[in-house]
């Protein structure tokens, strides 16, 4: 369902990721490592969406490390989205 929503495969997986784990911190190889994507691809959309506020950066020694910005201001609508979205859906059994 996220898919007709968010397009890019990468930053899908990203948001995912981090809407379901919002303490969760890596570099962009450890991320890149977890979700099986390039690296490259990882990088462009980690900054897209420290741009817009979704995640926030800090250096550690020569590696950037990015996690959640829990004031987005749409951070718990998003999440809400993503947790609704994992779920299993259920079918109604007819009698």
């Amino acid at each position: 369902m996220l898919d007709i929503f968010i397009t890019s495969r990468v930053r899908r997986k990203i948001i995912v990721i981090y809407a379901k784990y919002p303490d969760f911190k890596t570099h962009v190889r450890g991320l890149a490592k977890l979700i099986k994507e390039d690296a490259g691809n990882i990088q462009r959309e980690l900054k897209r969406l420290e741009k817009v506020g979704f995640l926030v950066s800090e250096r550690q020694g020569n590696t950037k490390v990015y996690s959640t910005n829990k004031q987005f201001p749409i951070f718990k609508e998003l999440q809400s989205i993503v947790l609704k979205s994992q779920r299993p859906t259920q079918k109604r059994v007819t009698g």
